[in-house]
């Protein structure tokens, strides 16, 4: 979930406007929603989600409490990589959150066979991810997905229509699961060396090395 703070700023001179913030993780809406509290000069201050709702302040401390037992603040990067020449495909993700006050990253890569092109190992290392975040009991809140295929990202923002049908195909798969998960998405599309990690472990897929792992951040 983000939210955007609103509030109404009044001058000495009794002149008033309303200002509205970019939007940001509960945490720091709450912690800056304070902050703006104690100048004295902020009114009338909301914390809004995405949905256009409304939390007072003390609802938004519960909520924060209550999903920093739960994996939060969830980003992940994904990539596909397939072989022309034996028709199979290496994906690999990297999903980093947060929980209980520490961060983690989870790594994975599989291999993929009954794929037709390089798009569509991207969609199905999304879906892998996607899996994975079910796995994690990743639920009702915004998930930041990092790829470099223009191709996916762009049909899965809705920019670009897919008129293939096995791309098709996977991208309703996708917006099922998400759905089911309430997970609002939000795609990103990175160059390729800000997402190597990923391609790395969907590379070593294909040459038959499977990783698997999860360690803390320090």
């Amino acid at each position: 979930m983000k939210i955007t703070i609103e509030w109404t700023y009044k001058t000495k001179n009794g002149i008033e406007t309303v200002f509205r913030s970019d939007e940001m993780p509960p945490a720091h809406a709450l912690s800056i929603g304070e902050d703006l509290e104690k100048t004295g000069r902020a009114k009338k201050l909301q914390f809004i989600d995405q949905n256009d709702s409304t939390w007072l302040a003390k609802e938004l401390k519960k909520y924060i409490k209550e999903i920093d037992t739960e994996p939060h603040n969830v980003r992940v990067y994904f990539d596909g990589g397939y072989d022309i020449q034996t028709k199979n495909a290496g994906l690999g993700i990297a999903i980093y959150y947060e929980q209980n006050g520490k961060s983690y990253r989870l790594r994975r890569n599989a291999p993929a066979s009954g794929l037709n092109s390089n798009n569509e190992a991207e969609y199905a290392a999304l879906h892998l991810a996607i899996v994975e975040l079910d796995l994690l009991d990743v639920h009702h809140q915004t998930v930041q997905f990092l790829g470099d295929s223009q191709v996916v990202i762009n049909q899965m923002n809705g920019e670009w229509p897919a008129y293939e049908k096995d791309l098709s195909s996977w991208a309703d798969r996708i917006d099922e699961k998400l759905n089911e998960l309430g997970i609002t998405p939000e795609f990103e599309l990175v160059p390729r060396k800000l997402n190597s990690e990923a391609d790395r472990l969907a590379t070593q897929s294909l040459q038959g090395v499977g990783i698997t792992g999860q360690i803390e951040l320090q």
